[in-house]
């Protein structure tokens, strides 16, 4: 009977210890970049922090839930998840709620859930499913194209909700692929032409496929093992391709908020009077985040004596840019820890990913810390200005119900999927 009893509390308690570190740090940050007035009443659910205390409370009962599911249950049910989560998708187009210009939300009452939040989760859950597939095998062509069809969908459904931020995040599975062992010149390939499309931006496409010809030439003549010269040609076609297109999708396709946010990271603006309103209009966030965090200096200003966040000075604090009240009130030392935490929590997932006897499990560990990865770099990136603003919350700290619980069910999966390898060990 004890023995009975015991196995249900074999789950990684590193995990669950991180996961709870970063929410209840985070709930502290909210508390202190959204609170009003002198006294502060924690359970006034007017406040986004009262409400946050709600999600954490079901967030608790959701990863009982989930805890509780058989762990074969989610592997066996993965098809059929994935469908469910790409008609909400769909479903948004007929009766989505626009929130920020972005059609991404369904509204109950004064409540919103966001499902490309969840569809993450389904997404990594699909993916799994059929890579681990006795009969998938990603070196195959056919294979490659049938995964892709899984990840682009809900990209391309979530990119016609105006939702690019999350849109971003479903190329972290290409990480995860690369692992289970697509080709690496599929990766090669995305970066060289991502790159190629910013400098194009940034210089011009003739200066940019003179430089592409250069690379591909220097490729051919001096690398180890010598390409046929048809991929070279193929590389050089698409690189100029992408040079001389980009500019057209940047000028027709792009949204103007999403023109300005690039333009005033790569600094193509010319003309002095545009540039100043860009600053004003879209700058206006990161400038006073970026004040925020160097206010803090070393130790911080401490809790919730930040000027500039009780000052209410950075606009969404206590969503997209939490990390800056975590920068002015505790900060180099306490913005040093977050970043520790969540790379602890990065690593463990992916030394537990590695230990799985399923490839489901392995290859839906890494897909969890490969979204949990990018919703991390790319926040804090765009919290300092080391990228473009996009929103995007900082997972398990930022405020929001959708977030934290669409994390929650990523996360709580795979820790059940491992304690099923435990288990049986």
């Amino acid at each position: 009977m004890v023995r009975e009893t015991n196995r249900y509390f074999k789950f990684d308690w590193i995990t669950i210890l991180l996961f709870f570190c970063l929410v209840g740090f985070g709930w502290l940050n909210i508390l202190s970049a959204s609170h009003v007035g002198t006294e502060i009443n924690y359970f006034d659910f007017s406040q986004p922090f009262g409400k946050q205390l709600v999600f954490i409370f079901c967030t608790m009962v959701l990863i009982t839930l989930l805890l509780a599911i058989d762990a074969k249950f989610y592997e066996r049910f993965a098809s059929i998840i994935f469908i469910v989560s790409m008609l909400s998708l769909v479903g948004l187009f007929a009766f989505g709620k626009n929130v920020n210009g972005a059609t991404s939300w369904y509204g109950i009452g004064s409540f919103t859930l966001q499902p490309s939040e969840f569809a993450k989760a389904a997404t990594a859950l699909a993916v799994a499913k059929y890579v681990s597939d006795l009969n998938t095998n990603l070196t195959f062509f056919k294979d490659q194209i049938k995964v892709f069809a899984i990840i682009v969908t809900p990209a391309i459904l979530v990119l016609l909700q105006n939702d690019t931020g999350s849109t971003i995040v479903y190329g972290a599975f290409f990480f995860v692929l690369y692992r289970e062992g697509l080709p690496k010149y599929y990766l090669n390939i995305a970066v060289s032409l991502i790159l190629i499309a910013i400098l194009s931006l940034k210089f011009g496409a003739i200066a940019t496929s003179i430089i592409a010809v250069l690379v591909a030439v220097a490729i051919y003549f001096f690398s180890k093992k010598r390409l046929r010269i048809h991929y070279i040609a193929m590389f050089l076609a698409a690189a100029i391709a992408v040079s001389f297109s980009i500019k057209l999708f940047y000028n027709n396709v792009l949204q103007p908020h999403q023109k300005d946010r690039i333009s005033l990271w790569l600094n193509l603006e010319k003309d002095p009077i545009k540039l100043d309103q860009m600053k004003k209009t879209f700058a206006y966030n990161l400038n006073e985040s970026e004040k925020a965090i160097g206010k803090g200096g070393l130790w911080g200003k401490g809790f919730m004596q930040g000027t500039r966040t009780t000052g209410k000075f950075v606009p969404e604090q206590h969503t997209d840019y939490i990390f800056s009240t975590v920068g002015e009130e505790w900060g180099f030392l306490g913005s040093s820890m977050v970043v520790i935490t969540f790379v602890l929590l990065l690593l463990r997932i992916l030394h537990l990913a590695e230990l799985q006897k399923s490839q489901f499990s392995r290859i839906y560990g890494y897909s969890v810390a490969a979204i949990v990865f990018i919703h991390f770099m790319i926040n804090i990136g765009m919290v300092m200005g080391l990228i473009p603003t996009i929103g995007i919350p900082l997972p398990m700290f930022s405020y929001g119900g959708s977030g934290l619980w669409a994390f929650t069910i990523l996360i709580f999966i795979f820790v059940k999927l491992d304690s099923n390898r435990i288990n049986e060990w």
